[in-house]
């Protein structure tokens, strides 16, 4: 493991396109389910720790945003790994840039509705219209260090060690349970009218955060 970390930091290993579908696909199923955690885990602080809340819209433990943010700091900081602070930077600012937009595209598209709202919760000091705060940013850009100097190079070095054609079938089947769980609560129950795993989870008695 040590010797294929410092090949990482070095930018010294190399990968077949297949092997880089796998660590990509890992790194996405990885990521969305930190963020869920992460939620699932603050909310119930915001909460008052009386109760635990679900989080997103799926039947999975995955939020898609997470993901997504994984993926840029992969894109913006792979070359950038000899340096930790730039990492963290580039890592606290892009996420930041992406919540708040993200955020304002849905609250003009869906006329108001917010899918999450700093307005409202603990610990929201820089506050930006409910969209984005410093406690959040901070996360995401230690997350971002956590990302860059665990998950990704643990990752690889499972596609080093576990043969490469179950390491890229585990990893490629493992995001496509993801990504049609997402594809049928945002696309096929809107098309079909059938229930959402939001629908189902509260007719079960479980509780989401307004």
């Amino acid at each position: 493991m040590k010797e294929v970390f410092n090949k990482y930091i070095n930018n010294e290993i190399t990968y077949d396109k297949y092997q880089k579908i796998g660590i990509i696909s890992l790194i996405i199923v990885i990521s969305g389910l930190f963020g869920w955690i992460y939620e699932f885990i603050f909310y119930y602080f915001n909460g008052g720790m009386k109760e635990f809340y679900m989080q997103g819209g799926n039947f999975l433990p995955w939020i898609n945003i997470y993901a997504i943010g994984a993926c840029l700091i992969l894109l913006l900081t792979y070359k950038l790994k000899k340096n930790p602070l730039l990492v963290f930077l580039i890592s606290f600012f892009s996420t930041g840039i992406l919540e708040y937009f993200s955020g304002l595209l849905i609250y003009k598209l869906l006329d108001g509705v917010r899918f999450w709202d700093y307005n409202v919760e603990i610990l929201n000091f820089g506050n930006i219209d409910g969209f984005v705060c410093l406690r959040s940013v901070l996360f995401f850009g230690i997350s971002g260090l956590f990302l860059m100097y665990a998950v990704v190079p643990f990752i690889i070095y499972l596609s080093k060690k576990i043969n490469k054609k179950t390491f890229v079938t585990i990893s490629i089947l493992l995001l496509s349970i993801v990504l049609f769980d997402e594809i049928y609560n945002l696309v096929i129950t809107k098309i079909f009218n059938l229930p959402s795993a939001i629908d189902i989870y509260k007719s079960m008695g479980l509780k989401y955060v307004n």
